[in-house]
């Protein structure tokens, strides 16, 4: 399909321009009947929380997707050609990391201090009710530098497998999104239907925020919200990461929300959310070593959630005090891979079957001084069997600033899983040229005899040789029974931005930055007596992020 300009598209700022206030929308009765006004209406959509995206046409290799999104990208003349509706461009990251100690010193090395190239070309076009886009990824770095906050590595993260199909590299290529969208379903400018590999969001990120192949319908109106849409994630399409991650293979989610806006600037939701993973499983063989990216577990999990909020996640809104709250359960079936006998035979049960229930809530309030200063205090509790559903990052604006911050420490990196933090934070912003988060946490464990779940710690137990002092093995390092206390963190985020620069609306949810920035974020982690005593007293992880959007 050719794809031409629409007569409306004008550019519109990415990142302040898109975030307008929720909070500013006057109720009021719609000329639908309006064609024109509509299409302007349609194409000056957005706002501080993203639409959920859609899922594409899905490549089963991951080095053919990248190919033929690069494909796209570069060689379609008609799209290139739109210039003066700036339908193509190029965002130029630098990222520096320092990181210390994420095996809390039970590891020689593993230190990470290096600088990252990250360059994502990216063309949209929109013909009438249709768009399409696509972004692409090109990374060259010193170390194994995290340029992307959706792909972090962690702890748990199999980016650390025994399996070259699953590890990172210095230098690779990617296809970040591919999608097309169709915004004629309703006379309404907030709707929208994508269909491809793209950003999937919520406002809190506890729920969704990562790039997934999906088919998504996104309804946005001053009074009412909702999304709904399938997903799965078929490959990374990287050409570094040639497999999925276990618990993401065959794993199909299903998910909707919906919200009110039941007085001005206050919203009312439901939320819910289900996974099915009926993949193949991986049982161990006799004499064989396993490999670390086996599918050991599978199941059906279901999610649902009430939500309530002050529009506390738009910087932008002005309100003197701002709050969150939500509360969600779960429950589900899933059936465990077991491990082999101690002296190495098949076990009586090659499988187990468990029932989970769990909930989970997230609270917090922020009060604002003045127009620079605010301050708050937030929350968060998940129950022992309570988990998260694997698309989310965690990421918010819940300090009140444009900067979206780790909702569970930039260093510790927490998750809903048997957990509960209580966090205290400070941010300042001035005009649109900077802000600043000061944050700290305390983490403990919910059940102090089960374990939590990923997070960017990696410690480990080492089993040495008693004559030769050899390293045998080193396996994950145990909680320490019966003690509770994770530790502590102090993170520090602050940013300088530069001009707001004009790209089309609709991509307000794929780039929501403002055009240049330099930004710094990190935390200091101290761990707590869970981790016992013969661990380091402090880990630190630190980021310095230089971006340019031409």
């Amino acid at each position: 399909m050719k794809f031409t300009p629409s007569s409306h598209a004008n550019p519109v700022a990415a990142a302040a321009g898109c975030d307008r206030p929720r909070s500013g929308r006057r109720p009021g009765a719609r000329d639908l009947s309006a064609a024109p006004r509509a299409q302007v209406l349609r194409l000056l959509r957005s706002r501080s929380q993203p639409a959920a995206a859609a899922t594409g046409k899905l490549f089963s290799l991951s080095k053919l997707g990248v190919a033929l999104g690069f494909a796209l990208v570069w060689s379609n003349p008609t799209l290139a050609a739109i210039t003066e509706s700036k339908n193509f461009g190029l965002e130029v990251k630098i990222t520096g990391q320092s990181e210390d100690d994420r095996d809390l010193g039970t590891l020689g090395g593993g230190d990470v201090n290096g600088v990252g190239l990250d360059l994502r070309p990216w063309v949209y076009g929109e013909s009438g009710n249709w768009s399409a886009y696509a972004m692409g990824q090109a990374v060259t770095s010193t170390d194994i530098i995290e340029t992307d906050t959706l792909q972090q590595s962690d702890g748990a993260s199999t980016e650390s497998s025994n399996n070259s199909d699953r590890k990172s590299k210095k230098n690779y290529l990617a296809m970040r999104e591919f999608w097309i969208g169709y915004s004629g379903l309703t006379p309404y400018p907030g709707e929208q239907l994508k269909f491809g590999r793209q950003r999937l969001r919520n406002d809190d990120g506890q729920w969704r925020d990562t790039n997934i192949e999906a088919l998504n319908w996104t309804f946005d109106t001053t009074l009412l919200r909702a999304n709904v849409g399938i997903a799965e994630r078929f490959s990374e399409y990287r050409t570094d990461l040639k497999e999925l991650a276990p618990e993401d293979k065959d794993r199909l989610h299903v998910y909707g929300d919906v919200a009110y806006q039941w007085t001005p600037g206050h919203w009312a939701g439901v939320r819910a959310h289900h996974s099915h993973d009926d993949g193949k499983l991986d049982y161990p063989v006799p004499g064989e070593a396993t490999d670390s990216l086996d599918k050991r577990q599978n199941g059906d999990l279901t999610w649902l959630g009430l939500e309530a909020n002050s529009d506390a996640y738009n910087w932008r809104n002005t309100n003197t005090v701002n709050y969150w709250a939500s509360i969600t359960g779960m429950s589900g079936d899933r059936d465990k891979v077991n491990a082999l006998n101690p002296d190495g035979t098949r076990p009586a049960q090659a499988k187990s079957g468990e029932s989970l229930d769990g909930w989970a809530t997230d609270l917090g309030v922020r009060l604002r001084l003045d127009p620079k200063w605010q301050v708050g205090a937030a929350y968060a509790r998940a129950s022992g069997d309570y988990e998260q559903n694997g698309l989310e990052s965690n990421r918010s604006n819940y300090t009140g600033t444009r900067s979206r911050v780790h909702r569970f420490g930039e260093a510790f990196r927490g998750e809903m899983n048997n957990m509960q933090t209580a966090t205290l934070f400070g941010s300042w912003m001035l005009a649109d040229e900077y802000d600043a988060s000061l944050i700290y946490h305390k983490f403990w464990r919910v059940d102090g005899n089960k374990p939590v779940g990923s997070n960017g710690i990696n410690a480990v137990e080492n089993n040495y040789d008693d004559a030769t002092g050899a390293l045998l093995s080193s396996s994950s390092l145990p909680l320490r029974d019966g003690e509770k206390d994770l530790g502590q963190e102090v993170d520090l985020v602050v940013t300088k931005y530069f001009k707001q620069g004009l790209l089309p609306a609709a991509l307000s949810q794929s780039i929501d930055e403002p055009s240049a920035l330099v930004r710094f974020r990190g935390g200091v982690f101290k761990p707590g007596d869970a981790y016992g005593k013969n661990v380091d007293s402090y880990m630190h992880r630190a980021f310095v992020d230089v971006i340019w959007r031409f």
